[in-house]
């Protein structure tokens, strides 16, 4: 198997120093990959060994993950990341894509997408939710914790630990078939980036708050959309991704027995549907 050349490279958007990983001809289809929480880009390093030799992927961290630098009083919440992101599509001159969004990557790249509804040639949608059936009661606790909410940092506090950290990539799953470098990596990052992660997460509600708009996107817009779920996610149960399907009832679906890294375990059934996809969407 001939893998891709993978660039790893920074973007300044707005003093902001944008780690990502790029691979495949500049002049291919592109497909944005938006990570999710606890990761970064290193959690699409095999997607993009699978299909970086025919399609531009490009893999950005956002602010307070990975490799990404921020200046001193940057301050997080899914907005802001959103501002970054849309900072650097523009600064790597991207005017078309298809975007993957994972987990995190469904707030911000729905926003991305409502504010560039002519970016969005097409979506990935895996485990990010947009639908209030598509909340476990372990992530609706999670979502209750906002600001001047009594004990709500030192929660979030309690998940930013390798015990949770470990527990997201290997619940549900064949942990066998899980890279143990990933959740190491991942606490690695989280660890350096405690400050950035506490005001983010408290700010969790105001994603949900937006479904509404989100959906009504979906429904005026009608992108081409691949939905690829681990029904076994502890946070996003498979009823959110057939929740898409009122408000994109042509879109594809495909349900895996795994969790909520659905691609640590099967990336060789999701790289091919995605390309499947890819080469159905751009003849």
């Amino acid at each position: 198997m001939l893998l891709p050349q993978v660039r790893h490279r920074f973007a300044d958007v707005d003093g902001v120093r944008v780690f990502y990983r790029e691979a495949g001809p500049a002049d291919a289809p592109t497909l944005l990959l938006l990570h999710g929480f606890p990761a970064s880009s290193h959690q699409y390093r095999r997607l993009i060994d699978a299909l970086g030799t025919r399609y531009h992927l490009i893999a950005p961290d956002y602010p307070g993950f990975g490799h990404t630098e921020v200046p001193e009083g940057f301050t997080s919440s899914f907005e802001t990341l959103t501002d970054v992101v849309e900072g650097f599509v523009k600064a790597v001159g991207l005017s078309r894509f298809f975007l993957y969004a994972f987990d995190f990557g469904g707030p911000v790249g729905f926003r991305l997408a409502a504010r560039h509804p002519g970016w969005i040639a097409g979506l990935v949608i895996q485990n990010a939710n947009a639908y209030e059936e598509g909340l476990s009661d372990l992530a609706r606790g999670f979502i209750a914790n906002r600001p001047g909410v009594a004990g709500a940092e030192e929660n979030i506090r309690g998940i930013l630990n390798l015990e949770v950290t470990r527990g997201q990539y290997e619940g549900g799953a064949d942990a066998e078939l899980v890279d143990p470098d990933g959740w190491t990596l991942d606490q690695h990052f989280l660890d350096r980036n405690v400050p950035a992660q506490l005001p983010l997460h408290l700010d969790y509600h105001s994603n949900v708050e937006l479904y509404p708009d989100w959906q009504r996107w979906l429904r005026d817009h009608r992108p081409p959309t691949l939905i690829v779920w681990g029904r076994n996610d502890a946070f996003f149960p498979e009823a959110g991704a057939r929740a898409y399907l009122r408000d994109l009832p042509e879109a594809e679906l495909h349900v895996f027995d795994t969790g909520h890294f659905a691609l640590e375990t099967h990336l060789p059934e999701i790289s091919t549907l995605i390309e499947e996809f890819l080469d159905r969407e751009t003849r």
